[in-house]
């Protein structure tokens, strides 16, 4: 079974429905942040917490939530590991497991609605494996861990 790490520093409508539709779907999900302790929680910390989950083969892959969406992204990026993808929209979500192999999906939880939420899973989950042809430039950039 699938383990999703999800986390939100504040409870955006979007936060709370990815949650639950994550284990509507059969995800085992581990929760962070707001959605767990159901105030304001510090936006690195809750991206620290769930880029952690990934990294540590604890979750599969992870949901990071703030306002933009930004500020989390930035901040699960900072752990080794981790590629963390800023998704608008399914194309986004699909091209970055697709071509970068994200593993965490960053969402604003100002601007992404439930019906755009659900696209952007179902584009997400949708990728089984990299385009083979840009194997070579998603290990270029797991090399640029070895920076740190």
């Amino acid at each position: 079974m699938t383990t999703v790490s999800i986390g939100s520093d504040d409870l955006y409508p979007v936060a709370k429905f990815l949650a639950e539709e994550l284990k509507r779907r059969g995800y085992n999900v581990i929760i962070h942040g707001s959605l767990l302790s159901n105030k304001v929680e510090p936006w690195p910390e809750v991206a620290k917490n769930v880029a952690e989950d990934v990294a540590q083969g604890k979750a599969d892959t992870g949901i990071v939530i703030c306002y933009t969406g930004t500020g989390v992204s930035i901040a699960a990026n900072k752990i080794k590991g981790i590629r963390a993808a800023l998704c608008f929209d399914a194309q986004t979500a699909k091209g970055a497991r697709l071509w970068n192999d994200a593993n965490v999906l960053a969402l604003s939880g100002r601007l992404t609605s439930e019906q755009v939420a659900k696209e952007i899973l179902d584009a997400w989950f949708s990728v089984k494996e990299i385009d083979k042809s840009e194997k070579e430039n998603i290990e270029k950039v797991k090399l640029l861990d070895e920076l740190r």
